[in-house]
């Protein structure tokens, strides 16, 4: 695989690659994305093109740490293994955030699972002082066709 279609060292998932590239990879709408991820009651917006993924990528890893704290997001790398609800920022990239400003909510993959089709995660709200990332599908490739981008 090429650098280009890496983010953070990460490779994008091949169904990702070609969603990209044939212009597919696009919101599927309020309603529907909703119904996957009930939990998230604010709209997301897709990341659609790689560089706005390697953007908004850099953007999060270069979050202080208070504020990675509050999202539940550490690093792996840093010796001590991260688990649900944390996500590891060393494996996952993510792929949607919040429309608004102050939501608070986003959608990454999750590599600690499989490198080739990782899991995806949302944030769920904070029920006391921190966000926490749940399961939305085992899979990208589930995700995917839950949304019928294919």
């Amino acid at each position: 695989m090429n650098d280009r279609w890496q983010i953070n060292g990460l490779p994008l998932p091949d169904p990702l690659i070609d969603l990209i590239e044939s212009g597919r990879w696009r919101h599927p709408g309020d309603e529907v994305l909703r119904q996957l991820i009930p939990w998230l009651d604010d709209p997301l917006d897709f990341m659609t093109t790689i560089d706005e993924l390697r953007l908004h990528n850099r953007l999060i890893a270069e979050l202080g740490t208070d504020t990675l704290e509050f999202f539940q997001i550490g690093r792996g790398s840093a010796g001590r293994p991260i688990v649900l609800p944390w996500l590891d920022l060393d494996q996952a990239v993510f792929i949607a955030e919040c429309r608004y400003a102050g939501d608070d909510i986003a959608v990454a993959l999750d590599y600690r699972t499989n490198p080739a089709d990782p899991r995806v995660l949302a944030t769920a709200l904070p029920a006391a002082r921190h966000c926490s990332w749940r399961q939305v599908t085992p899979t990208f490739t589930q995700f995917v066709d839950a949304l019928h981008l294919r």
